[in-house]
């Protein structure tokens, strides 16, 4: 496997970013015949106190995804939730818009549906949910480990200054969170009720993590839905241990030809 740390100029940002991108590597002899493969990918999304690098430093990601052939690209977008702030970067339209387009023009990486998946832990499980029920059109598979999901009731019921501050910074009026475009429940409800493809859903949260049960509440939430969703979860916090395991699983469970 190549490990590429790639730098370049965001466009939305208008500042400098970075991703981490795993890529298969190719035979001498396949790229001495012309032979021009695009490999399937996984966009795997860091949480909130963490950045691109975090999957590469504390878990084996490179070792797993090279056992399923799959690319891996994994980008910065610092204390966002994924979302275009309403006092700071429009972080949504440059992790769903501009790093595919320019990983897909940099790298081997496919652009079909059936080969795109998406994944995160805790912010980015929030961010991995988002991203393939607003893109259904783009996205097989998305995972959630440990997820932020109840983003909704997060901004409702937070108490301390500090933390609500953040939330407004990131969302604005806390009050318009619920079933706007960054509320899960209401994206997972739109797109049960349309004609879009519907991606497959992977969820998995320990039982000891403090947002273990927002990630009851969204799991009784889909069930109730026409939507793909493999459930699970058993012993176990907010800690890398649990997802250096958990990922193998998503891996494994990916729709992967």
């Amino acid at each position: 496997m190549a490990l590429i740390h790639c730098d370049f100029f965001s466009e939305v940002l208008g500042l400098s970013s970075s991703m981490v991108v795993i890529l298969p590597e190719r035979p001498l002899a396949s790229i001495n015949s012309g032979y021009n493969k695009k490999y399937p990918t996984l966009t795997l999304l860091h949480g909130r106190s963490d950045d691109h690098t975090i999957w590469q430093r504390r878990t084996s990601i490179e070792r797993y995804a090279e056992e399923k052939g799959i690319a891996v690209v994994m980008p910065a977008v610092h204390l966002s939730f994924y979302t275009d702030m309403t006092n700071g970067y429009h972080y949504w339209t440059f992790v769903s818009e501009e790093v595919p387009a320019k990983a897909q023009f940099m790298f081997p990486l496919s652009t079909k549906r059936e080969e795109n998946f998406v994944a995160g832990l805790s912010m980015g499980g929030y961010g991995a949910f988002k991203m393939a029920l607003r893109h259904p059109e783009r996205y097989a598979a998305a995972a959630s480990l440990s997820g932020a999901l109840d983003v909704a009731g997060m901004t409702k019921y937070a108490d301390d200054l500090a933390w609500k501050t953040e939330l407004r910074t990131i969302f604005g009026d806390l009050d318009k969170v619920g079933g706007s475009e960054n509320d899960l429940f209401h994206l997972a409800a739109q797109v049960a009720q349309s004609d879009q493809p519907k991606p497959k859903l992977f969820q998995w949260c320990g039982t000891e993590d403090f947002l273990y049960h927002p990630n009851l509440k969204f799991r009784d939430f889909v069930q109730k839905l026409p939507l793909d969703l493999t459930y699970s979860d058993g012993p176990g916090d907010h800690t890398w241990t649990h997802w250096d395991a958990q990922i193998q699983h998503v891996l494994n469970w990916l729709p992967i030809k």
